[in-house]
């Protein structure tokens, strides 16, 4: 596992606001699988077909083997703007997987291959790892998330509003829609975590996207954090931590079947 001494400093925790924009929170479905200890990450690459190989990492969760039959979530885990190899790697140890490791989910993250996730090079190679995932690992395929902070968090709007026959959820943090057409935008269960104090993302905009699709009844919740600068990605870990107790509920009520 590489070091993750720079993300030591992002871990400053903020207060969060006394609650998210919906109404009360039931009670948190019991459907993960519990664990204790870190995952075991590699990083390695992945021929997607054009240009260089993906880089990514996949981080197993502890007492995984490779005799498990037992199907687990997926997270794909999409990082901010950054050019760093394996930088997908470090977000995903640093911010994603603190926060989601109770859900004993295989976990994903690759490196943007060009310079944004919405685009169709970055969409292609993002759902061939997801392919390659689910071909060679226990996945239920019914819980497949994708979430992403910044940059990452504009790639989550664009994958899950172009392909809601692959990710089943999605988590935004301090991300814009962009040009993402929210009146055609799939019934995704989708969480958006922003903050009051972000001088790159503005608040408004996500705002304003949360509001059009609450008021049609689209699976959505918000979590305002206040004062947060867009920087101190480690003060979301608590809210996505919340947003990932939301997204369990959200899959054990959905109809099965």
């Amino acid at each position: 596992m590489r070091g993750l001494t720079a993300w030591a400093a992002l871990t400053t925790w903020a207060a969060l606001m006394a609650g998210p924009l919906t109404g009360p929170r039931p009670a948190v479905a019991q459907t993960a699988i519990a664990t204790s200890g870190p995952p075991r990450v590699t990083e390695t690459t992945l021929d997607v077909g054009a240009g260089a190989p993906l880089r990514y990492a996949i981080a197993l969760p502890d007492g995984y083997t490779d005799a498990d039959a037992t199907p687990r979530p997926l997270v794909v885990a999409l990082h901010p703007g950054g050019r760093s190899e394996y930088y997908g790697s470090s977000f995903m140890q640093g911010i994603v997987e603190p926060a989601l490791r109770s859900w004993g989910a295989v976990m994903v993250a690759p490196d943007v291959p060009d310079g944004s996730w919405a685009t169709d090079r970055s969409e292609r190679a993002v759902l061939a790892l997801v392919q390659h995932v689910l071909e060679h690992y226990a996945i239920d395929r019914s819980r497949v998330l994708v979430t992403g902070y910044s940059m990452g968090g504009r790639g989550t709007w664009y994958l899950a509003s172009r392909h809601p026959e692959v990710f089943t959820g999605a988590i935004v943090m301090a991300g814009s829609p962009g040009d993402t057409d929210l009146a055609t935008l799939p019934d995704t269960p989708l969480y958006l975590i922003n903050s009051t104090g972000d001088e790159v993302i503005p608040f408004d905009v996500a705002e304003q996207a949360y509001m059009a699709l609450a008021e049609r009844g689209h699976p959505i919740e918000m979590r305002v954090l206040s004062g947060i600068r867009h920087f101190s990605m480690g003060a979301y870990i608590p809210a996505l931590r919340l947003a990932g107790q939301w997204m369990l509920e959200r899959w054990a009520a959905a109809p099965t079947g």
